[in-house]
């Protein structure tokens, strides 16, 4: 994004005779900066493809869903059976939550606040055993386990995890 802005000024200062009014030169400013984005998302998708060993998230030990899904069976042991049934069948089997909900006999509105409570509790769980960074928008960051507590699967520590995973608040 800076080289972008850096960009944009360099090409207004090489171009500022072909400003015809300065009552224009927002308009001018933004047709530069419109300009450079297009070009730039031209060759952003023209380029090829990075290879699999130059990306940092295929990592999969850099994964939280691949680090803390050994965990996952583990902690729903821990938690009321139809809680446990829940979330195994929302978030491990991808069933649909309006067939569930159907299933049980509620309105869908109903059972998307169950999952959203059993959600919690389940990172209740994981809160037990790791101190775990989320960004403003709910996705991991960081953890570590907590040295006070034995975790009931093998949790190592993170290194800068790949962002994008999703633990409910």
């Amino acid at each position: 994004m800076e080289e972008l802005l850096q960009e944009v000024a360099l090409r207004a200062f090489m171009n500022i005779d072909t400003l015809k009014s300065e009552d224009k030169a927002r308009a001018w400013l933004y047709r530069i900066a419109h300009n450079l984005v297009i070009d730039f998302y031209r060759k952003k998708h023209v380029q090829q493809c990075p290879h699999p060993d130059d990306l940092w998230y295929a990592d999969p030990f850099a994964d939280p869903e691949h680090v803390f899904s050994p965990c996952i069976e583990p902690l729903l042991r821990d938690l009321p059976e139809d809680i446990a049934d829940l979330i195994y069948s929302i978030d491990i089997q991808r069933q649909s939550q309006k067939a569930y909900a159907a299933r049980l006999g509620i309105s869908y509105s109903t059972f998307k606040s169950r999952v959203q409570k059993a959600r919690k509790m389940l990172y209740g769980l994981f809160h037990e055993y790791c101190e775990i960074s989320l960004d403003r928008r709910g996705q991991i960051l960081d953890f570590s386990v907590r040295p006070d507590k034995s975790a009931p699967c093998s949790l190592v520590s993170s290194k800068g995890l790949r962002p994008g995973v999703f633990l409910p608040e």
